[in-house]
């Protein structure tokens, strides 16, 4: 895993048009990613833009996403922070009803899945089921929902397996990821196309 340095990747829906491009910077006081998503939406073409940051402890602080979008749907911006500590904020809003979430979940990105595999660290076998912070695309109205991760892989410097369940929507995916815990497949969902 890297502690320190940069990476850039490249993800593709798996059956809509679209690209995603996350430049991500790894560091000891905790990460930062910027992300560029161009994606077909049902009728909608979204172009999106998101930066995320997190403490050492992969909780994240700070995330801000904005939407520019084709035909009738409206652009949208979104400013979530948190203390780490499961008290958030949404565009500068106290948001109590998403209290306890360390993590967000963006409807169109398989980048928010590193967060909370890194930030658990389970060993092979090992479950958590977690609240986190969903945010929907376009319509960015944050709400809390519950997932599991299990792990199937130990991360480790060839990578790693999880199993993914969106309890609130009755989903499973079995995801791989690199060293970084960076997803590489995202069955159904999402493909990445660089680095490979």
């Amino acid at each position: 895993m890297n502690e320190a340095g940069t990476r850039n990747v490249y993800w593709r829906p798996w059956d809509e048009p679209g690209l995603e491009h996350l430049h991500v910077t790894f560091a000891a006081d905790g990460m930062r990613a910027v992300g560029l998503i161009l994606r077909k939406l049902d009728t909608a073409h979204l172009r999106c833009r998101y930066e995320l940051e997190t403490d050492a402890a992969w909780r994240t602080r700070k995330l801000s996403f904005a939407v520019m979008a084709s035909g009738e749907t409206a652009a949208g911006r979104l400013v979530l922070e948190s203390d780490g500590e499961g008290n958030w904020h949404v565009n500068g809003e106290p948001q109590p009803d998403l209290a306890g979430c360390l993590d967000p979940d963006i409807q169109i990105t398989p980048f928010t899945n590193t967060l909370p595999i890194r930030r658990l660290g389970l060993g092979s076998g090992a479950s958590a089921d977690i609240q986190v912070v969903y945010v929907p695309v376009p319509d960015l109205t944050p709400r809390l929902a519950e997932q599991r991760y299990t792990c199937l892989e130990e991360l480790g410097p060839n990578g790693g397996s999880y199993r993914y369940e969106g309890l609130f929507r009755d989903f499973t995916a079995d995801l791989t990821v690199d060293a970084d815990a960076l997803v590489t497949d995202y069955p159904e969902t999402f493909r990445r196309v660089w680095p490979l």
